[in-house]
């Protein structure tokens, strides 16, 4: 197993708008979070976990409105259906839910500000732009095909004139490009994977332009006030970014935000959308407002559905968690996010895939493996393992390269290597067959399934960030000496 380098290890996800129900996007990416999580904890970390929902901006107002809501009542009924994903998705419990409406995060918002406002890096002034409501951004030429957003094409471009805060942006660019460069030199790039990498590197090679960072609150009133100017509320992603050192407890909380962030590891996961606003927004702003740098940003790819279209709430091709969990199980999910899906490029996902998935590597594959060695370990009364002798050996058994797998964020490779562990014991049960062996040869028969099992035990303790239920059912069996109360995964006709 890999040395701590960091005692402390930060990671977040992005949070997603709270315009719609959940769907398997976001789902992904907290899983993916989640393994990481649980791994940095099984190595011997302190873990700070956080995740949570955006609560402002000019799509819930309208959608509030559309539906003849209050904001604040319409927020709080989506923000419980995402706080279900903790449970619903077997997150660690401890993870931090952190709401952008919350009164805490609001005076952390305002005093970043004002912070980015001390260095001289806000000013006012009138403007023109083209602007994607779906990504809540403004966008050059460059960035359209045919007037349309790439990520949205289904929404037409907004042309807007107001007066707003602007954040110096363009002060930034060689720095950001320094930094860029000094993590690559230190073999610790900021950004994950090297494709993003490279694109977010010549984003900001090309130069950059000052954003706007707030909206005239008698257009858009739903968001965070601008101290000192209550005709403005500040600009959505300028908000929401703060998310992730207001849930340390910043400002005020020093001591956990010091733990953490200053001198933890950082990690915010997010989806490609969100490349530029995680990778150079937001590490110009956390320059500007003297406070400490994000240590990796991994990127997801998209989830597309039948024909290859993004999965989202606009397309209407979006699959509801709750559904596929109700259906197959939480690690069921898990696993098909895991490993059936690219960690950083774009994958499909289809209720088709996912059943024939479901039966050739959970029903037929781990589950039935399972139920096997469980069966012949009670049925012919072998000893119970020695725990502590696997965990020795285990650490022969287990290469450097399934923790380093983990360590570089890709969990699909990692959850390959276990499921050629699972083959690699099908074929040996195949080719020793100790169920008949044990009629002939006891002794031999009963060492065959002492191996089988301490392999078994081996599987369960590398599932353990990836399939945090079924490996405590393997664990707590071998370790009891008892079959399963019911299959881990019942075969799906």
């Amino acid at each position: 197993m890999p040395e701590k380098f960091s005692q402390n290890f930060y990671i977040t996800t992005t949070l997603p708008y709270v315009n719609s129900d959940p769907h398997v996007g976001f789902a992904a990416e907290i899983v993916r979070a989640d393994v990481v999580a649980r791994y940095k904890k099984l190595i011997g970390y302190e873990v700070f976990f956080n995740t949570g929902t955006d609560e402002h901006g000019q799509k819930i107002f309208d959608k509030a409105k559309e539906q003849g809501v209050e904001t604040q009542k319409y927020v709080d009924k989506y923000s419980k259906k995402f706080k279900g994903l903790v449970e619903l998705l077997g997150l660690l419990p401890e993870i931090h839910f952190i709401r952008t409406t919350d009164a805490h995060h609001v005076v952390a918002a305002q005093e970043f500000w004002r912070r980015c406002e001390k260095a001289g890096d806000i000013y006012k002034k009138a403007y023109k732009i083209k602007y994607c409501v779906g990504c809540e951004l403004e966008k050059t030429d460059s960035e359209l095909v045919d007037g349309h957003c790439l990520i949205h094409p289904n929404l037409e471009i907004e042309i807007r004139e107001e007066e707003n805060y602007f954040f110096k942006f363009s002060k930034y660019q060689k720095k950001l490009l320094d930094l860029y460069e000094k993590t690559e030199r230190e073999d610790r790039p900021l950004v994950v994977p090297a494709t993003r990498f490279n694109e977010i590197k010549a984003f900001v090679s090309r130069g950059l332009e000052d954003f706007s960072i707030s909206r005239l609150a008698s257009k858009m009133s739903w968001g965070v006030p601008v101290p000192g100017d209550d005709t403005q509320v500040m600009y959505v992603w300028f908000d929401a970014l703060v998310n992730y050192i207001s849930t340390l407890g910043w400002p005020e909380n020093t001591a956990q935000f010091e733990k953490f962030w200053q001198n933890g590891t950082p990690v915010q996961y997010c989806g490609k959308d969100n490349l530029r606003q995680q990778s150079a927004m937001w590490q110009a702003m956390l320059m500007s407002a003297g406070l400490p740098l994000t240590n990796t940003i991994v990127i997801d790819g998209f989830i597309t559905g039948a024909g290859g279209a993004k999965m989202s709430k606009s397309a209407g091709n979006v699959i509801n968690p709750y559904d596929v969990v109700a259906e197959y199980g939480t690690d069921a999910l898990r696993y098909f996010v895991l490993r059936e899906l690219s960690p950083f490029e774009d994958s499909p996902f289809t209720m088709e895939q996912f059943k024939q998935s479901y039966n050739a590597n959970l029903a037929n594959g781990i589950g039935n493996l399972t139920s096997r060695i469980l069966k012949m370990y009670v049925s012919y009364d072998l000893d119970t393992p020695n725990i502590e002798g696997i965990r020795l050996f285990m650490k022969d058994a287990v290469p450097d390269s399934y923790w380093k797998s983990l360590d570089d964020f890709n969990i699909k490779e990692a959850t390959d290597h276990i499921w050629k562990r699972i083959q690699w014991l099908d074929e040996y049960i195949q080719k020793t067959e100790p169920f008949k062996k044990i009629k002939t040869d006891q002794v031999e028969a009963k060492k065959i399934i002492a191996e089988l099992l301490e392999k078994l035990w081996i599987i369960g303790f590398l599932l353990q960030p990836i399939l945090p239920a079924t490996a405590s059912v393997i664990m707590k069996c071998i370790e009891e000496k008892k079959k399963p109360e019911k299959p881990l995964f019942m075969r799906k006709d």
